[in-house]
């Protein structure tokens, strides 16, 4: 037999209540107020006249707060032709024969009652009456008002802070101490998997490890070992870090907790570290969990480092509490901490040391071979030509990120969209490199013929002594379009190198100062416009000296301290006159630098206006066009270099 369900009887919900309290003064306001309920006819005061004068009117009803009249008409002249369209009926449709029968409103009550008293002075018996119409349901409702609005708020306010509200359970006062961590778990559809992670093939296998922990403990404990209590994720921005830890969610079959460091920090003081009890609390409850901590050096920096005025830290407490969390008298072994940071150097040592992250995985910018897979992948969505070649798109973009790389495949297709194409090309993603670099092409910029000359000879000086020089890198293109804040610019493909050595430093200065020297050799003069130039070699040069330990005058030694927790804000880690030589070292190795580039050029002057009348003529030049002005590069790249080996 079937179950017969018995018929379920609606809940009680409060917003029936409020219908019913609106409808109930919506109802006091109809019928509250003297005839307001009742329907009559629409006249005016010249009809209105013509009744008076032919004693049909039997009452008027003056209403002074509406500057309206209503007309009550006699019996006998409701038979009347002219009163047979009349309607006084209530809202319920009801005849109403006792009147009153007409209404309409006038402009001034005085001029009215003035044509009243003369009507009654020439004979005309009707009856008049001055009224005031009262809503006195209204009146009380306004005159509670202020009362009811201030309930109403409190209601409002009790309910949000109960929980009711939209921000839920961690959103409201009394829940402020919540954790803010979203939670990934077998019920939530997590799609990014390991398999959409291209490249990071080391950071990969650890992290699958550490699910690996937590589906099959046993594989690892039986042997006497123990699971890692927490993982830190350390590398450049838009390496995929986070994306690791997507991947992460969507492989492990644990619940995953994920928020930010900032979602600890709050105004109230305590809230962060009962905000990291509260997570522990429900990672421990629904144990084995993952807890994933992004941007963890908003809470995780060294502590007294800024503690200048000695009172108490909340970010302190917070990171405190996080300490004693993952390693304290109560820990569980059974959650394990990720946690992600471009900032490692800042972090606090106790928060670093093994039993709290055991592990540090560095994520790298990809090589060549991680790039082509990660083009890949975000190639899968993009329409492209059939013969793209991804090894050269990866080739075309060294020191790029994961990040970059996305962004290069989105702008590519957006600039084959603007030149309404129905595939992506290679010049397509040439140009979204260029634009991603340089910036936007501005080829409508007011330049001077005298300023342009000066662009194109700056740009010919830095292509001359990069083809010249033997471990600057190879060029690509040369222009004196202006792109984003520069005038001109100079591509380069620079080769991936694991260790520089000191000539290749020198090489790369020498060809940065190719541009002022290239204005130096054919006008004798020097402009601004080699601010971004000087800069990089200022840098370069300091780093020599002070960093890599490459100047012989200094000798082997470092300033440099990788771990980030010396503190140099005050004093310097060196005496006045170190810095001193310091200063007159780097001044050195970038004036001789500067006197080598104007040495080439002023040799090779004849190329340099050849290909600088190029420039202005094409305003874009190619490696081509530098082959054929200057020849054969005179040395080989580093492809070239192993393309032979592999032939040997």
């Amino acid at each position: 037999m079937k179950e017969v369900k018995k018929p379920q009887t609606p809940k009680f919900n409060i917003y029936w209540l409020y219908g019913a309290i609106i409808f109930s003064l919506l109802g006091m306001s109809i019928f509250g107020g003297g005839d307001s309920w009742k329907t009559l006819s629409k006249t005016n005061i010249s009809n209105f006249e013509q009744f008076l004068n032919a004693g049909d009117v039997s009452e008027v009803i003056v209403i002074r707060n509406k500057s309206s009249v209503q007309v009550t008409l006699k019996q006998e002249a409701l038979s009347k032709s002219e009163h047979q369209t009349i309607s006084s009926k209530n809202i319920f449709g009801q005849e109403n024969l006792q009147g009153p029968h007409y209404q309409f409103e006038v402009g001034s009550l005085e001029l009215f009652e003035e044509k009243l008293e003369k009507a009654r002075q020439n004979g005309i018996v009707f009856r008049l009456e001055f009224i005031t119409v009262e809503n006195r349901w209204i009146d009380a409702i306004i005159g509670f008002l202020p009362i009811i609005i201030i309930i109403g708020v409190w209601i409002f306010l009790m309910r949000r802070m109960s929980g009711g509200g939209a921000g839920g359970p961690g959103g409201q006062i009394f829940n402020i101490g919540k954790s803010k961590a979203k939670l990934f778990d077998k019920n939530t559809d997590v799609k990014t998997t390991f398999k959409d992670v291209a490249g990071l093939e080391g950071a990969k296998e650890e992290i699958q490890e550490i699910v690996d922990f937590l589906k099959n403990p046993s594989k690892y404990t039986k042997l006497g070992g123990k699971i890692p209590k927490g993982a830190l994720l350390v590398g450049s921005p838009g390496t995929g870090k986070t994306l690791l830890a997507k991947a992460v969610a969507g492989e492990a079959k644990v619940p995953f907790f994920s928020l930010s460091g900032s979602d600890f920090v709050e105004m109230f003081v305590g809230v962060g570290a009962s905000r990291v009890r509260d997570l522990f609390k429900q990672a421990k409850d629904k144990s084995p969990s993952i807890i994933f901590i992004d941007e963890i050096d908003a809470i995780g920096r060294a502590r007294g480092k800024s503690n200048i005025t000695g009172s108490n830290d909340e970010r302190e407490n917070t990171l405190n509490q996080l300490l004693t969390e993952m390693d304290g008298f109560g820990t569980n072994t059974n959650v394990i901490v990720i946690a992600a940071t471009n900032r490692a150097d800042v972090l606090d040592k106790a928060l670093m040391r093994a039993g709290r992250f055991d592990r540090q995985i560095y994520v790298d910018l990809p090589d060549l071979n991680e790039r082509k897979e990660i083009f890949e992948v975000h190639l899968k969505p993009i329409k492209v030509i059939k013969t793209l070649d991804i090894d050269f798109l990866a080739k075309q973009t060294p020191g790029f990120s994961g990040a970059d790389i996305a962004n290069v495949c989105n702008e590519a297709a957006l600039i084959a969209a603007r030149k309404n194409k129905k595939s992506v090309g290679k010049q397509d993603f040439l140009d979204a490199v260029d634009r991603i670099i340089g910036g936007l092409e501005k080829k409508n910029k007011i330049i001077s013929p005298e300023e342009k000359k000066t662009i194109a000879f700056h740009e010919a000086g830095h292509a001359i002594v990069s083809w010249l020089l033997e471990y600057a890198a190879p060029l690509v293109k040369v222009t004196i379009v202006p792109r984003g804040q520069s005038l001109g610019a100079a591509w380069y493909l620079p080769e991936e190198r694991q260790i520089v050595r000191t000539e290749q430093m020198l090489d790369e200065m020498c060809a940065a100062l190719g541009g002022r020297a290239a204005e130096k050799v054919m006008f004798d003069k020097i402009s601004t416009g080699a601010l971004s130039d000087l800069e990089k070699v200022t840098r370069q040069a300091r780093s020599m000296v002070s960093v890599y330990g490459l100047n012989e005058n200094l000798g082997n030694i470092t300033y440099y301290d990788s771990s980030g927790q010396t503190d140099y804000n005050f004093t310097k880690p060196y005496s006045e006159e170190t810095a001193r030589k310091i200063d007159h070292e780097i001044s050195e190795i970038i004036e001789k630098q500067y006197e080598r580039a104007i040495s080439l050029l002023a040799s090779s002057k004849d190329k340099l206006i050849k290909l600088a009348d190029r420039l202005l003529e094409k305003e874009v030049i190619f490696k081509d066009d530098l082959e054929n002005i200057l020849g054969k590069r005179p040395y080989k790249s580093n492809e070239e270099k192993i393309e032979e080996a592999k032939n040997k």
